[in-house]
């Protein structure tokens, strides 16, 4: 539609803000993946999936919806199935579309480029599939699970047409053109929109009827679709080999499907454009009619730059942007009646880097669009922005703007290596007048973010205002930091980027006070509420001088609230301040009436956590009762205006290796501080391969535990299994001498080392890298029922870390070591952790097993890590958890793919044994030597005879080195030039269940049966827990999980009995809370083996809602083999006489009680009780069918 711009006479506009609508939708308040889920529902029949971050919602919705039985446009729900992999997924769709079914699936990033064979297939035959897509970036030098277009850009050789979204708004009304265009043009659609900024942006917008959808559907088309599909009533034969007289030809007949399909395409965005007032085309443009600079771009870049033009119209610029919409096919017309003719220079702006070429793919496709058109002459710029989900801002859109000069460009970034950056101006404000800007500083899984979803939608769907939302946080699993960026206003919200202005900011953690800018955020006048349990002597002490400054010299209302302790009185716990604080934003804010908004949130919260029972509704509602009432208003003292900037509190390394010294000041205390944004290219020289220095963790000292442990050592019996189940090795027992103990900190605790009188015994706990979980606690045996260790707040006990920080300073003790045994569960503890203080969640499952190994191996070993939680926790940039000795040893670390880890590590085995074969040749050539000295034959045959035996090589390697370095001979030297490789390493494959028993099961499978001496480790949370629990071949029958809404009908896979039956693998099951010793012998009895080994370790997880909290993951484990839930057993095929040693004894505990204690169990019997009755008593019994299975084979391998 043509109007005029109020704010200059000459600005005329092409916009996409609506007429008056021709029919009423619904006004609802959802992300982009919902509104693409809720579009796409209606158009399917069949839907095919596999979780990937940040597309999953999407099936998850589907899989809810259907569960629930909403039905599509045909009056049926959709069939939907959870396959092994996305290349599994893609497999389906293609099959599903071929037998005649309605066809989506839902993906992103690597995802999608595993669907690329089937994206052929499916385009070669005409199949009208569609895969929407929150388009991610693919992993290059490090994995990124946020937004670009790197992946949709790779599929567009494909033959899939593709269609683009801006704005959550935009997917709810454009998905259906994907659907029905596909239908119509017999072309598959990528649908796609940017992960992150539109997937999980929450605005309020009107939504689809399905009835509406259907009156635009050509059902003749898909009569003519399900008449054409496979059937044997009239059978044909499809996708044959053709030769190369034929192929070529074949292959051009589909070019008039792809010259109809843009007219295809405009009509259903004319029908879409008739029923609800826009005006959609192949190419929108938007700004000043004589516009002599456009930029052109795809995605949510496109409602930044439409705010921008904005602020720029008020100045009288003459700018515009044009929005790509369909990509593929490209419609060179198009795009050339889409640009104004008074055009003087265009700007590209893509986002994705393609290293080596001239140009990024939209630039080229618009370059080859214009040539010989009436824009031939038109300088074409290039730019580069906005990767891995880099924030774009208005000021950004501005220089590129005013950019005349740099014909290839990048913003968003300082490029001061190869100086494409374009410089930029000051910051702007470009949010409409009357917007309300919120930002909120959280701690990750103290639900923050949860209540701020809760919170936009109340007031998006019970105010006549616009809400956006959006969330910004870092990968740690929990205690990283989360930004919620909320806005609110009765103008349309299209600033697609952060908040960097606020009328409202809440910080949620007040150990952030000193970290992070974040008054500073705020307008005058605005408000700012802290969470802490500060009076006002205790401000005084605690707020640094900045901020004090700041609030008294620009009017901040500032109140605080102490969350904790109300958390405390209503029964939500010391962490879960969510709710809490969520009530006093209401009540500080009135955006909605006080009692009205206190009846919204009662019912989101009994919404939102009513699976979990009433007891937790009731306690939600206490909590937002009392964050009404506990807010205090702070009187600012005048004298805060006087206050001087103490800075923020930034680590500065001065001790350790120069490597890890340099990345923690260069690169790690930035992006700890929030100032990443502002490093220059120039810092990632040293890093541009990916590579980080081991150990860069324990410089963080995050504090923020709200509880820590404190040891007494009256109560204390030195069996150190708190150090044995600590997740984030921050509790460590410490031999000491006399001498050792004298020179310790003022109230060091010690006492006689049992069995070993002549050291002192000392606990030690690193109180700033607690997460506070209670593990230690929880586990300790103390004496005479009191414990010796006890969970207290953090902020009386910060004096613990210089106790702590002096042990790490001693020797390990290697006397020690050998008197209580490495294998055993005491003496293990006193070896060094070569994984300390991981992004893992307080409580997890999984680090207490993989710093275990560490301990054990660590020195000599390689990991090869899936992605997935034990990826992120450990090796979340820059946070390094893996470290070295203090002989610079330590695990060798490193994430390929999800999909491919068994054969990448196995990829690593092959490495060492060439080189290593290569080695010893040379080896034995000298030994062989007439010439060589009895002292170097020695040495040559000790190595030789150790050669394949991990423990004892490495000391075998360094008397050879010894012997040979000073050697003069070409052999020698050659030998001696290649140490590293000399000794046995351990080779390690870590991933949890997902990918161990879905998508990289043939790999495992593989590397199992390959024979070699490789030992895989399976985290086993029972469900994919870094995409969001969603189901795997590991979940249990009866256990809801994201894909399976109504619990799972089957159950698990037995991987473990998979790997037995070759006779020749190691296998062994299990779970350190039930017995410790029994896990660190069968880890060690692994390693040893020589062969393949596979070691499934039982892994608590939040997403299994534990209700006595994850404090109790160690309990957990030990009941769930108790109630014959899980069960320990080893398979040793290298063991003289039983070769299976079953390490569990029948059920003794409840099989139902134990599942009862976790919601995600008792959710399906709240939900259909008849339903969880009877999944849950299948479950029980396969629980005793499998033990009877187990007892079999003891008979069965006992070879007495």
């Amino acid at each position: 539609m043509q109007g005029t711009n109020k704010f200059n006479k000459y600005l005329h506009i092409y916009t996409l803000y609506r007429r008056k609508s021709t029919m009423a939708r619904k006004m609802k308040t959802m992300d982009g993946n919902h509104a693409a889920a809720h579009a796409s529902y209606a158009f399917t029949d069949v839907a095919a999936i596999y979780p990937i971050t940040p597309s999953s919602p999407m099936a998850e919705a589907t899989d809810e919806w259907a569960t629930d039985g909403r039905t599509n446009m045909f009056g049926q729900p959709v069939q939907i199935t959870e396959m092994q992999s996305e290349a599994g997924a893609a497999g389906a769709v293609h099959g599903s579309l071929a037998a005649g079914a309605l066809t989506t699936t839902y993906t992103a990033s690597q995802g999608l480029l595993l669907m690329i064979p089937d994206l052929y297939k499916i385009a070669g035959e005409q199949l009208p599939g569609v895969f929407n897509v929150s388009a991610r970036c693919v992993a290059t030098h490090a994995l990124n699970i946020f937004g670009d277009h790197s992946d949709v850009y790779a599929c567009r050789q494909t033959g899939c047409a593709m269609l683009c979204e801006s704005s959550v708004q935009e997917v709810m009304d454009l998905t259906p053109v994907a659907h029905l265009a596909a239908l119509k043009g017999k072309v598959p659609f990528i649908n796609f929109f940017d992960g992150f900024r539109t997937s999980h942006e929450i605005q309020k917008i009107e939504t689809w009827d399905y009835e509406d959808l259907k009156e635009m559907a050509d059902m003749d088309a898909i009569d003519a679709f399900r008449k054409n599909a496979l059937n044997p009533n009239h059978p044909v034969q499809r996708g044959s080999a053709q030769n190369p007289d034929i192929f070529f030809q074949a292959r051009e007949a589909c070019n008039p499907y792809y010259d109809a399909l843009p007219a295809i395409v405009q009509e259903y965005m004319d029908k879409v454009n008739a029923k609800i007032g826009t005006d959609y085309k192949l190419f929108n443009y938007y700004g000043a009619a004589d516009a002599e600079h456009v930029i052109i771009a795809m995605g949510s870049v496109n409602d930044t730059i439409e705010e921008t033009i904005d602020y720029l119209a008020k100045q009288g610029k003459k700018v515009g942007v044009v929005k790509v919409r369909l990509y593929r096919p490209f419609c060179t017309e198009a795009l050339i009646e889409a640009i104004p003719d008074t055009v003087k220079q265009i700007s590209v702006l893509d986002r994705t880097k393609e290293p080596g070429s001239i140009g990024e793919p939209l630039y080229l496709d618009v370059v080859a669009a214009l040539k010989g058109s009436k824009f031939d002459k038109v300088p074409v710029f290039t730019g580069r922005y906005g990767l891995g989900s880099k924030d774009t801002t208005p000021a950004q859109i501005v220089a590129v703007y005013e950019n005349t000069e740099k014909k290839r460009f990048t913003i968003g970034i300082n490029d001061d290596v190869t100086h494409l950056s374009l410089q930029l101006g000051a910051p702007l404000v470009t949010t409409p007048e009357g917007t309300t800007n919120c930002k909120f500083w959280g701690l990750g899984a103290d639900g923050t973010v949860g209540a701020n979803k809760n919170s936009i939608k109340i007031i998006g769907d019970n105010t006549d205002m616009y809400a956006q939302a959006y969330f910004d946080y870092d990968s740690k699993k929990s205690g990283g930091v989360t930004m919620s960026h909320l806005r609110f206003g009765h103008t349309p919200i299209k600033s697609t980027y952060l908040i960097h202005k606020a009328n409202f900011v809440a910080c949620h953690n007040p150990a952030y006070i000193r970290k992070y800018n974040m008054v500073q955020e705020l307008v005058d006048g605005g408000t700012f509420l802290l969470n802490c349990p500060w009076d006002a002597e205790g401000l005084e002490k605690h707020l640094p001088g900045q901020v004090k400054k700041f609030i008294a010299d620009h009017n901040i209302k500032f109140y605080t609230i102490d969350g904790v302790k109300l958390g405390i009185e209503t029964g939500m716990g010391p962490t879960r301040i969510n709710t809490i604080l969520q009530s006093a934003f209401f009540e500080l804010t009135k955006i909605i009436p006080a009692d009205k908004a206190n009846e919204l949130m009662k019912a989101a919260a009994k919404a939102t956590y009513g699976r979990k029972g009433e007891d937790v509704v009731m306690k939600n509602w206490a909590a937002i009762d009392a964050g009404a009432k506990g807010l205090v208003e702070v009187q600012v003292p005048e004298s805060w205006k006087n206050c001087e900037d103490e800075g923020l509190d930034m680590v500065h390394a001065t001790e350790g290796r120069e490597d890890v010294i340099n990345f923690v000041n260069n690169i790690q205390a930035a992006v700890n501080a929030q100032e990443g944004n502002n490093l220059p290219v120039s810092a990632f020289k040293e890093y541009v391969d990916g590579t980080t220095p081991s150990g860069s963790a324990a410089y963080e000292k995050r504090g923020i535990a709200v509880n820590v442990p404190v040891w007494n050592p009256d109560n204390c019996i030195q069996c150190n299994f708190c150090s044995y189940v600590c997740p984030h090795a921050v509790i460590r027992p410490v031999a000491m001498t006399e001498e050792e103990a004298a020179k310790a900190p003022a109230g060091t605790k010690t006492i006689p080392m049992t069995g070993m009188p002549e050291y002192k015994f000392a606990m030690t706990i690193s109180a700033l890298d607690c997460t506070g979980c209670g593990s230690c606690a929880n586990v300790c045996p103390g004496k005479k029922g009191e414990k010796a260790l006890t969970m207290v707040p953090l902020e009386g006990n910060a004096a613990e870390q210089e106790v702590f920080n002096y042990g790490q300073t001693l020797d390990v003790k290697q006397d020690v070591i050998d008197k209580f045994k490495e294998t055993t569960v005491k003496g293990s503890q006193f070896k060094q952790p070569l994984l300390e203080f991981s992004g893992a969640c307080a409580g997890c499952g999984e680090p207490p097993y993989a710093k275990l190994i560490t301990q054990l191996f660590g020195d000599r070993m390689y990991i090869a890590n899936a992605t997935g939680c034990t990826s992120i926790w450990g090796n979340s940039s820059p946070s390094t958890p893996y470290t070295a000795n203090k002989a610079g040893k330590g695990p060798a670390w490193s994430n390929s793919l999800f999909e491919d880890n068994a054969e990448f590590g196995y990829g690593m085995l092959l490495a060492q044994q060439a080189i290593r074969d290569g080695l010893k040749a040379k080896v034995e050539e000298v030994a062989a030597n007439e010439n060589a000295t009895a002292e170097v034959k020695a040495a040559c045959q000790e190595w030789l005879d150790t050669f394949s035996v991990g423990a004892t090589n490495g000391a075998a390697t360094d008397k050879l080195v010894a012997a040979l370095e000073n050697v003069d001979c070409p052999t020698c030297k050659d030998i001696v030039k290649n140490k590293d490789f000399l000794a046995k390493k351990s080779q390690w494959i870590f991933g949890g269940d997902g990918w161990a028993y879905d998508i990289g099961f043939n790999g495992v499978d593989h590397v199992l049966a390959s024979g070699k001496d490789i030992n895989i480790m399976v985290f086993n949370t029972e469900v994919y827990s870094n995409t969001g629990g969603q189901s795997s071949k590991a979940t249990p029958t009866g256990a809801v999980a994201q894909f399976a809404a109504g619990g799972k009908e089957v159950k698990q896979k037995d991987l473990a009995a998979i790997a037995m039956s070759y006779g020749y693998v190691y296998v062994a099951q299990i779970s350190m809370g039930a017995d410790m010793n029994q896990t660190i012998k069968a880890i060690a009895e692994a390693e040893a083996y020589p062969g393949p080994s596979l070691i499934i370790a039982y892994a608590p997880c939040i997403n299994h809602g534990i209700k006595k909290g994850m404090a109790k993951a160690q309990t957990e484990e030990k009941l769930a083999v108790q109630s014959g839930y899980w069960n320990l057993f080893r398979f040793n095929p290298a063991a003289e006489g039983k070769k299976f040693s079953l390490d569990c004894k029948p059920a003794t505990v409840d099989y139902q009680e134990f599942i009862k204690g976790e919601v995600r169990y008792t959710s399906l019997a709240l939900k259909n009780p008849a339903r969880a009755e009877k999944l849950f008593a299948k479950a029980e019994q396969n629980a005793k069918d499998k033990y009877a299975y187990l007892e079999k084979l003891v008979t069965l391998y006992d070879e007495k």
